[in-house]
């Protein structure tokens, strides 16, 4: 199936599993993922770690091959081309790309003249995006001396080097500090508007998803739960968020949470851990009785907010558990995948 007019990028049905090893089971890390992302916008696929986020980028990027399913990258099969989408994308992987010992400047015109651009051209471009991404007056030092932030600018401009249709983002603030991370989503906000590309990105960061990403996939276990703006997808969740966080000395959440179901105005009660959430649609109105009842029950309350809705209210409607819960998941499987290496 070919993508519709205006697509860049179209994922359907596609498939991808790894060997267990060791007698163990295949891993399934896609499982019929599919979506679409129009030409000249920001599409980002969140999930936890092993989702199949990187699987799908690794996919689309020719990096690996799917077991099955079908994939265009600016109109361009996949499968069928791979040499031809490797002239059409920018790629910045999730860990550092560039040469330490070089300088800014060496690494950028390296990846011009590797992707076939003349000396000149290439030193004219590395020049532009050292400009851009505010990286000229450190152009002549070697890598090693940038901070995380701004190496993580320099792997950017790397991939931007010969122009690129689209441009994958691999978790691309992944380590960076907070103050790192804000700099690079406007660096990133003005490359895009600059360079009229289409951006693929993964991320595990909800709010990175909700500010960069013009559309989004939610993904789980290998395939999308569901797909929307970050707008649409909050606002589909109906009324106000209501988190009570439970006193560690407070009674069981087995208890709290039965206390808080018998509220008529809540509805989707759920609880995670000393965490309870449910939706109403007048929180301020509603959070009261909720407290009400939590009293009434012996079950003492660290403390108790009302919010509008955010992307973990959509998470948790869509796969059952919180974004945060999913990463902790995540980590200790990995964790544990680790640990059984070493002592093999």
């Amino acid at each position: 199936m070919a993508p519709t007019t205006g697509s860049a990028l179209a994922a359907e049905h596609l498939v991808k599993s790894y060997s267990g090893g060791r007698g163990k089971p295949p891993v399934r890390a896609l499982d019929g993922l599919g979506f679409e992302a129009a030409s000249g916008t920001v599409f980002g696929l969140l999930g936890p770690n092993g989702a199949g986020k990187s699987t799908t980028m690794k996919i689309l990027s020719t990096l690996a091959r799917a077991d099955s399913g079908t994939a265009f990258v600016a109109g361009i099969d996949v499968a069928r081309h791979p040499a031809r989408v490797r002239r059409a994308i920018g790629f910045v992987a999730q860990k550092p790309v560039s040469d330490p010992m070089g300088t800014g400047v060496e690494n950028l015109v390296l990846a011009g003249r590797l992707q076939g651009m003349r000396a000149g051209e290439a030193k004219a471009r590395a020049a532009e995006l050292l400009d851009r991404f505010g990286l000229t007056e450190h152009a002549r030092r070697q890598v090693k001396t940038y901070s995380g932030g701004m190496a993580r600018k320099l792997d950017v401009a790397i991939g931007l080097m010969h122009r690129p249709q689209v441009l994958f983002l691999d978790e691309p603030t992944t380590g960076l500090d907070p103050e790192a991370r804000a700099e690079l989503w406007l660096e990133l906000d003005r490359m895009t508007a600059a360079e009229n590309l289409t951006v693929l990105l993964t991320t595990h960061y909800l709010d990175e998803a909700d500010r960069l990403a013009d559309r989004l996939a939610i993904v789980d276990h290998g395939h999308v739960v569901t797909e929307g703006t970050p707008d649409e997808l909050k606002s589909g969740l109906r009324g106000d968020a209501i988190v009570v966080e439970l006193a560690a000395d407070g009674a069981d959440p087995f208890t709290a949470l039965g206390a808080v179901q018998r509220v008529d105005a809540l509805r989707e009660v759920g609880g995670d851990g000393r965490t309870l959430r449910a939706r109403a649609d007048d929180g301020a109105a509603t959070l009261p009785l909720a407290l009400a009842a939590l009293e009434a029950a012996g079950v003492a309350v660290a403390s108790a907010t009302v919010a509008r809705p955010s992307l973990d209210d959509v998470y948790l409607r869509h796969t059952g558990r919180t974004f945060t819960r999913a990463q902790e998941s995540a980590s200790l499987q990995t964790g544990a995948e680790q640990l059984v290496e070493s002592a093999s």
